[in-house]
């Protein structure tokens, strides 16, 4: 499939929009045909074998298919909020975060410009990078799309945010997520369907999962533990994540208006034990807070 800018079907809403820097009606993504970064930073807060003891090279772009009410990234990830970069300076980039201590290079929310990024990634192997390359995104992409990075990524970080249709329409716009996040995590797994890490126990290789915990829908978070484990078993990593917090507006949807209980928590957790998941993260329920979200000022771009 050919994927161009002027006519955008890079994502699962195949939206057709033209993309043209200045174009008055913008896709549902918000990205234009050039790339925008908000920040490109050592990060401390992933999982334990992504962030290592230096850090992860996280490259956080602007712009997302999704419109997660709930988004903590809201500031990049429903505007083009950030500093325009062409590829070759996205290749630059990379290199510096190396130079800094990176374990790896985490490319965050990039769906938007995944030909770009293929490019980028292509000529920073031809130039000598090699570290493991981190795809960190929302689980809402297209498998077609996932093949132009075949061979590039190393690690897929995807989240897997819902199994109800219901709840994907009302809090993500986007009643087709679990069918399309189904889709692209096969198209990942394909892609590296073991995990591999280095005498340090940081992963080289492989796909973890993500699954964040939302009050009051510990069912659908059953229902999605369920079905990672019995599709893939040891094949995958699951991360299931406490870290919810309440930002922005959410006055139509007061059900999100509170941090995750304790015991939502563990009853999420309790579950996937009973199922026999062993390969998984779990996080303290004290990791929730802004405090976690960074500073979206520009830094390294």
């Amino acid at each position: 499939m050919d994927f161009t800018y002027n006519a955008c079907r890079l994502c699962p809403r195949k939206c057709g929009a033209d993309r043209a820097e200045g174009t008055a009606k913008r896709p549902v993504c918000g990205a234009s045909d050039n790339i925008y970064a908000a920040r490109a930073s050592l990060h401390m807060w992933e999982e334990p074998c992504i962030s290592g003891n230096r850090g992860s090279g996280t490259v956080f772009f602007s712009g997302c298919p999704l419109k997660c009410v709930f988004c903590q990234n809201k500031d990049i990830s429903h505007s083009l909020h950030g500093k325009r970069v062409t590829a070759e300076r996205l290749c630059e980039i990379f290199f510096e975060l190396k130079k800094k201590g990176a374990h790896n290079i985490n490319l965050v929310s990039p769906t938007p410009y995944i030909p770009d990024i293929a490019a980028a990634l292509r000529s920073a192997r031809q130039n000598g990078l090699d570290l493991p390359i981190v795809f960190n995104s929302s689980g809402y992409e297209l498998p077609e799309a996932l093949k132009l990075l075949d061979g590039l990524v190393d690690i897929y970080l995807p989240d897997f945010k819902y199994m109800s249709d219901e709840l994907a329409k009302k809090y993500s716009l986007a009643p087709d997520y679990p069918k399309a996040a189904m889709a692209a995590l096969e198209e990942m797994v394909r892609q590296r369907p073991e995990p591999v890490f280095n005498h340090d126990g940081n992963m080289l290789s492989g796909v973890i999962v993500r699954h964040l915990v939302l009050p009051g829908c510990t069912d659908d978070s059953r229902a999605v533990i369920k079905y990672l484990h019995e599709r893939y078993g040891d094949s995958i990593y699951i991360s299931i994540m406490s870290q919810y917090t309440p930002v922005g507006e959410l006055d139509r949807y007061p059900e999100l208006m509170r941090k995750l209980s304790g015991s939502e928590y563990d009853e999420v957790v309790d579950y996937a034990v009973e199922l026999g998941v062993t390969q998984g993260f779990i996080q303290d329920c004290d990791s929730v807070g802004e405090s976690f979200i960074p500073a979206f000022d520009g830094q390294g771009i």
